[in-house]
């Protein structure tokens, strides 16, 4: 009970709900709202931090911070400028690791990462309102998340299911959105099984001791195609990228024709992206520090393997996780986090989907978790997760390069952002 305990001295109880933070975000909203320009919502960046010490819970763990965040963290942002302000602070003690919002900017969830009170060892995630005025949050309701240590959750095409991946129970879950945009119980689980990688990746660079999660069985990310017809998931520790068929009547996950593609032993997929046209589809690597350049086959779901490169300068040898994968939203780029490097690897996209390197961005902080473009598309945001801040940087649309544009957000442990157009 002590990361229930932590959860709840951070917030006041309102109508049975915890409120944390509430009165955090509407103070720093009146200093926003006098500020010249409209009175419309801001676009808003919520920002996902680890916000209690996760090594009390799982001392193995060889890459845990020690949880300096404090829950959500909220920003105005203005697009034109790429400037953000602060604007308080969610409350949570259960890290709060990753989000996701709903196309209508009404409702964001989170997958706490931590909090393990549930009494079977699930952990939890989080629906809540957004104010249409201020871009406040205010927490409908926390459900089990159907397994151990949730790390990533996406909101389907349909906006009717929540899909959780829970890294470190290795299973992956599937959740109703309810009308009011609550949680209902999970209407499907499965639990990834197989035979477990080596720890030492195949495609690691010269003398790398980066091991982390062949131990067990870890789902890292789960997510919809485009179309919401198939959900992939990539599980780290069996290295493999698996893909199901959607039932969007009842929720149901179902092993697609061709039910998974196998990545090379003990490089650890760890996140995907979809090219913006549909037909292709990246996944890192963790351990391998490789991207993997699929063909999408839409009618099936089935993955044809075209290319593999490194998200590493040449010559680079030592210790590197990857974090983030992600297109630029023309398409014309692709970016790749590497942590310990501390850099964004930058990579030109042919016509044809082939990726060659292009150069990197040192991220200004260390151990980059995730970066996100803003609803412009003009500015990235990366989460240098133990230098406890979120560093800007502008977006060059011809070359795909990043120049950092000085600004520093002080969060503590952050590890994803949301943004919420107005």
């Amino acid at each position: 009970m002590i990361m229930r305990r932590r959860f709840l001295q951070g917030g006041v109880v309102c109508g049975g709900m915890v409120c944390a933070g509430a009165l955090d975000w509407r103070s720093t909203h009146e200093a926003w709202s006098q500020t010249p320009g409209p009175k419309k919502r801001a676009t808003m960046a919520y920002v996902g931090t680890f916000s209690s010490p996760l090594q009390d819970v799982l001392p193995t763990q060889v890459d845990l911070p020690p949880g300096n965040g404090r829950g959500i963290h909220l920003f105005h942002v203005d697009l034109d400028s790429g400037s953000a302000m602060s604007a308080g602070v969610f409350e949570m003690g259960t890290s709060p690791s990753c989000l996701a919002a709903n196309r209508a900017g009404t409702r964001l969830y989170s997958a706490n990462e931590t909090d393990r009170v549930e009494p079977d060892g699930h952990g939890t995630v989080s629906a809540f309102s957004i104010d249409p005025t201020t871009g406040g949050l205010t927490l409908l309701n926390t459900v089990p998340s159907g397994g151990a240590g949730p790390t990533y959750v996406a909101v389907h095409p349909s906006q009717k299911y929540l899909l959780v991946a829970n890294y470190f129970g290795g299973s992956v879950a599937v959740l109703p959105i309810l009308d009011n945009g609550t949680l209902g119980p999970a209407c499907d689980v499965h639990q990834d099984e197989g035979e477990i990688g080596p720890t030492r990746a195949t495609n690691a660079p010269p003398g790398s001791f980066a091991i982390s999660g062949h131990d067990r069985t870890h789902a890292h990310m789960i997510d919809s195609d485009p179309s919401g017809r198939f959900v992939l998931h990539v599980d780290l520790g069996l290295d493999r990228l698996f893909i199901w068929d959607f039932d969007l009547a009842t929720g149901k996950l179902k092993p697609a024709a061709t039910p998974l593609v196998a990545l090379p032993p003990g490089d650890g997929p760890r996140h995907f992206h979809f090219h913006p046209n549909g037909k292709w589809l990246v996944s890192i690597q963790e351990e391998g520090s490789t991207l993997a350049r699929f063909d999408f086959h839409s009618s099936t779901g089935a993955l044809s393997l075209r290319q593999t490169i490194s998200t590493l300068p040449p010559g680079y040898a030592g210790s590197n996780f990857c974090s983030e994968v992600l297109f630029s939203p023309d398409g014309r780029f692709l970016y790749a986090g590497n942590r310990l490097h501390d850099s964004i690897g930058i990579f030109a996209v042919a016509s044809d989907g082939a990726l060659s390197y292009v150069g990197e961005e040192w991220t200004r902080g260390n151990y980059p978790r995730s970066f996100s473009f803003d609803p412009s598309g003009r500015y990235l945001w990366c989460c240098n997760q133990r230098a406890d801040h979120v560093t800007i940087f502008e977006v060059d649309s011809e070359t795909g390069r990043l120049r950092f544009t000085g600004q520093y957000l002080p969060v503590g442990n952050p590890s994803m952002v949301c943004f919420v157009p107005n």
